[in-house]
């Protein structure tokens, strides 16, 4: 196939950080956009790429050195843009292919790099192939017992009700996810060929590398087994399961990274890779395969410094490629709600952004987290859009909440977000969570992140090595560098081995120790 290069968009001059002399991944700040919630640039009340577009000077003054947008393929929107339609073009809902192509450019002049998120493990059913019943693409089976009328196993769908669904003739189709996200059958090599042809197209565009959605899928164990077990959901992450994280998937990285190793400014891919342990995630980073995998252990991590000792240390030891740390993403809750909420929530979400950015590695960061945003626990059941809860015959709400467009001003229908109401209402009192609101004061949520991000980037840092703290409070040093963390409910005396450098919340001062309250984090040197 012959790519569109006059649309092409180079990347950054610098190929390496200069400053260190590496790949600039290694240690990046990365910024997640989802897309149809951070900023609308028509008016229709979904974020698209031109929103976002207008937003980039927003994100280079925050600090962060690249942006992942969510897709924006064109696609029914059956999964909020997870089920593609076709890999190569720009849904009408977001803009155009040139929309694209004039971001990453601006992203580009800005100092920015630019991910986009790619999804091989199924495509839509409105996909060309589906269509057209090249079933060969896809993974059809005949169905158990007497006519066929039952599934061909057991297996579950990630948002609930079976994996399978029955077509006219009888033979069903395997679908992981929602029954309009057919997935591919990656034992047809004309899949394994697309998909390096999808790689380059965006390559040559000017895209500097990919975050892969569902990396631990693709491949099934052979004969396809039952699992055995109801709530196969609960499984994931956590258990081995016989359709993902099946070692087959491995060759199709190492292939996937020669293609990326064709081009010039450091391209990388990033999984998102749900395995059960850290031993098994590191495997996805192997030096032949993708350059980084998020770290879901260090999300699901409780507030207390054992549980944060654990994923932090599970990591380290797994792989010698560089961890990623992340807190939230648009799948999850948002953080700020999972370690308490209100007060407590907004303290530890302060003290957690410190924790994860001091950190050795790259570090993601989901919009609206540098705000405080909270998980949105009422929206209207009118207005729920994520497949499970309707999959769930409305029992599981879903992922939504994380989900309610950014607020960027104190008034207006959406608060700047668009000039209209969005597609999904923010909360009457996100108006004093905008930037507009956030970025004048020097206690805000924004100012913090703006202070640390900045001050990152500056620091020379060393080897990482525990401190030996009582056991509600977790510290350790990077060099001279220093990040100590109280866990507890209790004020903690310190000895101060030097000076502050940022601290997440007010902190005392007496006869040379630093009296660190609860749930605070402090950075010093």
């Amino acid at each position: 196939m012959t790519h569109e290069r006059s649309l092409r968009s180079g990347s950054p001059s610098t190929p390496t950080d200069a400053r260190r002399g590496r790949p600039w991944w290694r240690d990046a700040v990365i910024y997640q956009v989802y897309v149809r919630s951070f900023a609308d640039g028509d008016g229709d009340g979904i974020g698209d790429l031109p929103g976002v577009r207008s937003r980039l000077p927003y994100l280079a003054d925050l600090g962060v050195d690249a942006v992942w947008l969510t897709p924006f393929y064109a696609s029914p929107m059956a999964d909020g843009g997870y089920d593609v339609a076709d890999y190569r073009s720009v849904d009408p809902l977001f803009g155009t292919l040139n929309d694209a192509a004039s971001l990453i450019g601006d992203a580009h002049e800005l100092g920015l790099r630019v991910l986009v998120d790619l999804v091989p493990n199924h495509s839509s059913d409105q996909h060309e192939w589906f269509r057209t019943g090249l079933r060969d693409r896809y993974v059809f089976r005949p169905g158990r017992g007497a006519h066929g009328e039952l599934p061909p196993n057991d297996w579950e769908s990630v948002f609930g009700g079976p994996a399978w669904t029955r077509v006219p003739d009888g033979s069903w189709y395997l679908h992981l996810f929602d029954p309009q996200q057919p997935d591919l059958n990656w034992e047809n090599p004309d899949v394994h060929a697309e998909f390096l042809d999808i790689l380059r197209f965006w390559l040559d565009l000017g895209v500097d590398g990919f975050r892969v959605d569902v990396a631990h899928g693709m491949v099934r164990a052979a004969g396809l087994p039952d699992v055995g077990h109801r709530d196969q959901s609960d499984l994931l992450g956590t258990s081995p399961l016989p359709y993902f994280d099946q070692d087959g998937v491995h060759d199709i990285y190492r292939s996937w990274r020669k293609v990326l190793d064709e081009y010039p400014g450091d391209r990388m891919a990033v999984a998102e890779a749900w395995a059960p342990n850290a031993e098994r995630t590191a495997r996805y980073v192997r030096p032949d395969e993708l350059h980084q995998a998020f770290n879901f252990h260090f999300l699901k991590a409780k507030w207390t410094a054992e549980s944060f000792r654990a994923a932090i240390d599970e990591t380290l030891r797994a792989s010698d490629a560089p961890p990623t740390w992340v807190l939230s993403n648009h799948d999850v809750h948002r953080h700020l709600t999972r370690y308490g909420g209100g007060e407590t929530g907004w303290r530890r979400a302060r003290a957690a952004a410190l924790l994860m950015l001091a950190l050795p590695g790259s570090a993601y960061v989901y919009q609206g987290e540098e705000l405080g945003l909270p998980e949105v626990l009422d929206l209207p059941e009118e207005v729920l859009a994520d497949p499970r809860w309707e999959r769930s015959g409305h029992t599981v709400r879903g992922r939504d909440g994380c989900r309610v467009p950014i607020p960027w001003t104190s008034t207006g229908p959406s608060l700047g977000f668009s000039d209209a109401s969005g597609w999904l209402p923010q909360p009457e009192d996100w108006a004093k969570l905008s930037v507009a609101e956030q970025q004048v004061s020097p206690e805000s949520m924004l100012s913090l992140y703006r202070t640390v991000l900045r001050l990152r980037r500056t620091l020379s840092f060393g080897d990482f090595e525990w401190l030996g703290l009582p056991g509600d409070v977790l510290g350790f040093r990077r060099g001279e560098f220093h990040c100590v963390v109280n866990f507890g409910s209790a004020v903690t005396r310190l000895s101060a081995p030097g000076r502050v450098l940022a601290a997440s919340s007010h902190y005392g001062l007496a006869g040379g120790e630093v009296l660190l309250p609860a749930d605070t984090a402090l950075w010093w040197a």
